[in-house]
């Protein structure tokens, strides 16, 4: 027994060691980028390069993540809830792009709409390789497998009992899905929301596959570090970089919010 403890003791110190360590290791990361970048925080008004970029990812984020909140609550649901044709390779395909690069991602797309099926969008109106628009596909495809496994996580918590209730008491499917299944989903719909539209902010290796990243067209503000860092333009660069760290700030405050929210929510419940 005293030999077990003493095991413990040995197993926290190296857990503390190893916690300082990596606190650390980021701390320094994130202060350079602080420090380096708050010298060219001018840079951020002064640019129009770092303006088009956030206006750009501010954009096609949201874009792209409620297009992804929208899907979600139906793939969720379906792969939950409704049995027809439903087999555990559907979800296995649906979220197996989890595991994928983003650039491979980003290839697939590339030649999916390279086919006479994509020219055909592009002929209507629909373009997307080289194009704006492809930056909103980007992010909508790498995230939408995310969000709906997080989605799909909270609908397995719910008491299916409540649902046959309602059905019993003359409630339809979607009557039960709004007034008993979303409320009690709302608060991680919100915290999905908000970590879909910060993955979609930084995303890159799709986006840069698909659209390539042109100056003032199809830039964001991962495109902006990117091209200013291959250019020699280190302060444009910062001030990108500084730029995300505060978004990131930003939304890591949000989510750890509505996660406190759920924990005490939880804890009374």
């Amino acid at each position: 027994m005293i030999g077990f403890k003493k095991r413990i003791e040995k197993f926290e110190i190296i857990s503390i060691f190893i916690t300082i360590l990596v606190f650390i290791f980021f701390f320094i990361m994130i202060s350079i980028i602080v420090i380096k970048g708050i010298s060219s925080f001018s840079t951020i008004f002064l640019s129009k390069e770092i303006r088009f970029a956030l206006m750009m990812s501010l954009l096609t984020s949201t874009i792209s993540t409620s297009l992804v909140m929208i899907m979600t609550l139906f793939v969720s649901y379906y792969l939950e809830r409704i049995n027809f044709i439903k087999t555990p390779f559907l979800a296995f395909l649906i979220e197996l792009p989890l595991s994928l690069p983003f650039l491979v991602i980003g290839l697939a797309l590339l030649l999916m709409f390279s086919t006479p099926f994509g020219k055909a969008l592009r002929d209507i109106g629909f373009g997307v390789i080289f194009n704006p628009l492809g930056i909103i596909v980007a992010q909508t495809t790498v995230n939408l497998p995310y969000a709906i496994k997080l989605i799909r996580s909270e609908l397995t918590k719910i008491d299916k009992r409540l649902e046959f209730t309602s059905s019993l008491l003359g409630a339809n499917k979607t009557y039960t899905f709004f007034s008993i299944i979303l409320p009690q989903i709302k608060t991680s719909l919100i915290i999905t929301f908000v970590l879909c539209w910060q993955r979609a902010i930084g995303e890159f290796g799709a986006t840069l596959m698909l659209v390539g990243i042109t100056e003032m067209k199809t830039e964001t503000l991962p495109g902006a570090i990117y091209l200013n860092i291959a250019t020699g333009d280190t302060d444009i660069a910062l001030s990108a970089a500084l730029l995300m760290l505060f978004i990131c700030l930003i939304t890591l405050l949000i989510t750890t919010y509505y996660q406190t929210k759920i924990k005490v929510k939880t804890r009374y419940d």
